[in-house]
């Protein structure tokens, strides 16, 4: 083993080949931490981080990791073509790859940190005894009495760390299966002991969280209610609310449903088995999981089908998707309650006269028997009026009287970093832009006097529609804003090329590195008067 080394000066170079030893652990700890992150961010399906994996394999393979292949590489080939150099030059070397390639894995400020839940330390768990079992078996089969031997096995050691981690996560699959079944059981025992509890599922392409938030403050007004917290919008996130926040007094429990794939919004209705139902938009999102628009309209009418008969379900009646779908499944039975907001629109629930500027929106509301009812906001976009409209609808099917939803509706914030105007007069839309609330977060900035900014890395998770998706916002965005800074590199050429082909000058666009980046070459351009800038969506840490 390793006392078979015959080495001049045994402790000196045993004292370097230890050191060498801890910075291969610690490195491959480190690099598994930030792993586990994106997974995390990949919601723990292995085929999406795959996908990270195969689309940063220069981050993974920096040049500092590559530096540190390299030294070891040749710390293997010394006994064959460097015999004449002191083997602790090349264990030093070694060591100083390992140095270099550790400083690129250690953690970094994140948008999303790692969350250390149960289910991250069973996956750090699994993966330490996957790596003890790597460096048991090597021992057995090759061993570690020659620099060749540990050169190697170290090599390989940092080359398998990004795949150790999808194993443990298959590994630990059934046991989270196992762990889930008992939350969701333990959830609908919680659930059964709420008979009466009124169940709303809400779910969408975009805009779900604004307006759980919005019809939470509108039913607040009549009952106690409870809703899904943040963007806790999966199966889990959904169990997790009920075991901790339900309570008996309790009469009203919103849901938001988000979903990535065919069969998870079902999921969670069998959970909560809604009364009623929000369907706020169908739209090109999350495409690289869905595959196709037609997946997304399957999913989200998840909900409608939910439904039972004597509920109902409020519906965007300016959303074609959604209306086509509605006609195919006529005389079905369900009760559906349209609202919209277009001039035309013949829906049972209608937003008109509406003006939307800097200062917030103002409409009325048209109800079925066809009384009208004024409403203000300080919220800004005309897709927060259309949000607006849907919950009203609801809260009104469910006997909140129009004086108490005037005032409700008045008081209205908005959800963080989704049009939120700050002091410093930026306007924070920063969470997850979809082409609709993109194109509605441009004209809200259009409405703006002054220098008007953009700022923007563009829309991700669009599959093969993403580039032309971001060139057309580009475009859009020309007679929007005098000035356009596009943030990375890899995101900016359809955005800057949709810019030009409508005329923007190319001496107004800055193509940032990252968003620092673009906010630091702001303060170096003059404001010449007020000045608003729109941070228009921020990647997540995995798509940096």
């Amino acid at each position: 083993m390793l006392l078979t080394l015959s080495i001049n000066g045994l402790p000196f170079v045993f004292g370097w080949f230890f050191l060498f030893a801890a910075l291969v652990i610690v490195h491959a700890v480190t690099q598994s931490l930030h792993l586990v992150h994106m997974l995390q961010l990949s919601g723990y399906h292995n085929d999406v981080y795959a996908r990270w994996c195969n689309e940063h394999m220069a981050k993974i393979l920096s040049p500092g990791r590559l530096f540190c292949l390299v030294t070891l590489l040749l710390l293997a080939l010394r006994s064959v073509l460097f015999e004449a150099v002191p083997a602790l030059a090349f264990l030093l070397v070694a060591c100083v790859g390992l140095f270099v390639s550790l400083l690129d894995t250690l953690p970094r400020q994140a948008k999303k940190p790692l969350v250390f839940t149960k289910r991250v330390w069973r996956l750090l768990i699994t993966f330490a005894i996957l790596l003890a079992a790597y460096v048991l078996l090597w021992e057995h089969l090759v061993g570690f009495d020659s620099y060749w031997k540990m050169a190697v096995g170290a090599a390989i050691l940092l080359l398998i760390v990004p795949l150790l981690v999808p194993l443990a996560n298959l590994i630990n699959a059934p046991i989270e299966k196992a762990v889930a079944n008992w939350y969701v059981k333990d959830a609908k025992r919680i659930l059964a002991e709420h008979p009466d509890l009124t169940v709303i599922g809400i779910t969408g392409s975009y805009g779900k969280t604004s307006t759980k938030n919005f019809l939470y403050g509108m039913l607040s007004a009549q009952y106690n209610t409870l809703m899904t917290p943040e963007s806790y919008n999966t199966t889990m996130g959904v169990v997790r609310t009920i075991r901790e926040r339900l309570k008996p007094s309790h009469e009203v429990f919103i849901v938001e449903m988000g979903a990535k794939g065919l069969g998870e919004i079902k999921e969670i209705c069998d959970i909560v088995h809604p009364q009623y139902g929000l369907l706020t938009s169908i739209g090109e999102q999350h495409l690289e999981s869905f595959g196709s628009v037609e997946n997304i309209v399957k999913t989200k009418f998840e909900l409608y089908d939910a439904i039972p008969e004597n509920g109902f379900i409020c519906v965007n009646a300016d959303n074609d998707l959604i209306c086509a779908e509605l006609e195919a499944r006529k005389g079905d039975g369900k009760e559906v309650v349209t609202y919209g907001v277009k001039d035309e629109s013949t829906a049972d629930y209608r937003a008109t006269d509406g003006t939307v500027s800097g200062a917030g929106c103002r409409f009325t509301l048209i109800d079925p028997n066809g009384n009208k009812t004024a409403f203000g906001t300080k919220l800004l976009g005309g897709h927060n009026v259309q949000n607006i409209t849907g919950c009203l609808a609801l809260a009104a099917k469910l006997g909140v009287p129009a004086e108490k939803l005037v005032y409700a509706v008045r008081l209205l914030k908005p959800v963080r970093h989704r049009l939120e105007l700050l002091p410093n007069g930026f306007i924070d839309d920063a969470f997850n832009s979809n082409p609709a609330g993109f194109r509605s977060a441009l004209e809200t900035l259009k409405a703006f006097s002054g220098q008007r900014v953009l700022v923007t890395p563009g829309m991700v998770e669009l599959g093969e529609r993403e580039a032309a998706l971001n060139e057309e916002l580009g475009a859009y965005a020309a007679d929007c804003c005098d000035l356009a800074v596009l943030v990375g590199e890899r995101q900016a050429p359809p955005l800057k090329k949709g810019l030009l082909s409508a005329g923007f000058d190319e001496g107004n666009i800055y193509v940032a590195k990252s968003l620092a980046d673009g906010l630091e070459f702001l303060k170096t351009v003059p404001a010449n008067g007020p000045r608003t800038v729109l941070l228009e969506n921020d990647l997540p840490d995995n798509y940096d």
